[in-house]
């Protein structure tokens, strides 16, 4: 599929080339519609997931007595990896930044479920109908919240490895996690699917209004179910007026009532990879040159720094679009398949060192 992987040379990186290229889906990716990104990505937020997946909602209370939502997939009746057993691995699946849960995130977990992973999906505070307990919710790049969800479901699942992938804008999250946690993330390995690297820059670039506007009313609808709790903490009126994703951000983290901050300290907090250097977990990121919404690829991916660390692994193809990457067949979007490869391919690898060094695989 004219796919190119860019990192820096290691062992691990030869494996994952030798992987990757033997994957029928890496082979047989092809996009369908190469002049209309656009309209692919718009499809790819309002098409439903086929079969549609049962999910069972699990709370998480946080230190703070704030709220997350943890959603296990466990179906639809008769899926084949329903009976994922006790050390099974659990795959955190973390939507986009709006907390929208599209359809392809919901395949992406369907297909894990039926290779016998365990997936759940990471809902924010005020995300997905999780109830907002607090007057606060989650800054762009601010994984407090993700690294005592993930402390949790070490504990439920102690002997299983914990991977995960995320979406979109929801990589910011991840890759703030990935750098502030180093070797202590808890992670086996990670996966982004059309990371946004750079979370200013796209704020201040703005996007596509086919993305931007749903999105936009996708996040207002969801915080007017808080009106009351949020208007002591921020301006109501002007947050429900928000007419860019960028004013909306700025107005609910920066112009606050209590501790107003500038847009340009808000950044040094929240960029994605302030930490990048201390990532400690291999990290796949899919991405795709003609993407409309993370923005051209001269500006918009890092590559220094896939050339430079040895856990940073860019798989770049030239269409694809946002979080797309489409096929004829079923599963429609390839990079599912990509991922889940990348993830055995990865486990391979480690057990392969293991046995190599004689060294005991950790309780």
């Amino acid at each position: 599929g004219h796919c190119r992987l860019l990192c820096k040379p290691s062992a691990l990186a030869q494996h994952l080339v030798r992987s990757l290229g033997r994957s029928v889906a890496l082979r047989g990716g092809r996009w369908l519609w190469p002049c209309w990104p656009r309209l692919q990505m718009l499809w790819q937020l309002l098409q439903p997931p086929e079969p549609e997946p049962l999910v069972a909602r699990e709370l998480l209370q946080l230190s703070d007595a704030g709220l997350v939502a943890l959603d296990w997939l466990v179906g639809p009746w008769g899926a084949a990896g329903g009976s994922g057993g006790v050390s099974s691995p659990v795959l955190l699946l973390i939507p986009n930044a709006a907390g929208k849960v599209t359809g392809g995130l919901l395949q992406l977990g369907l297909r894990a479920l039926e290779r016998g992973f365990i997936p759940v999906i990471f809902n924010r505070r005020g995300h997905n109908g999780c109830p907002l307990t607090t007057p606060r919710l989650q800054p762009f790049g601010d994984p407090g919240d993700l690294r005592e969800a993930v402390t949790y479901l070490r504990c439920r699942h102690p002997s299983a490895s914990l991977l995960a992938v995320s979406e979109g804008s929801g990589s910011g999250l991840l890759l703030a996690y990935l750098g502030e946690s180093g070797s202590s993330s808890r992670l086996a390995a990670a996966a982004c699917l059309s990371p946004i690297f750079r979370g200013r820059d796209w704020f201040e670039a703005r996007m596509p209004w086919l993305y931007e506007w749903p999105l936009l009313l996708h996040l207002k609808q969801g915080l007017s179910r808080y009106a009351g709790a949020l208007a002591e903490v921020v301006d109501m009126d002007r947050l429900l007026g928000s007419r860019s994703l960028r004013e909306l951000e700025e107005t609910l983290f920066c112009r606050t009532r209590s501790r107003p901050t500038s847009w340009e300290s808000y950044w040094e907090r929240n960029e994605p990879l302030r930490d990048a250097d201390e990532a400690a977990v291999p990290v796949l990121c899919l991405c795709s040159a003609d993407d409309p919404v993370r923005g051209p690829p001269a500006r918009s991916l890092p590559r220094e720094l896939f050339r430079s660390s040895p856990y940073f692994f860019l798989l770049l193809t030239p269409h694809g679009g946002h979080c797309g990457f489409p096929r004829r067949g079923p599963g429609r979007c390839w990079a599912h398949e990509a991922v889940l490869e990348y993830f055995r391919a990865m486990a391979e690898f480690l057990r392969t060192e293991e046995r190599r060094k004689g060294l005991p695989r950790p309780r």
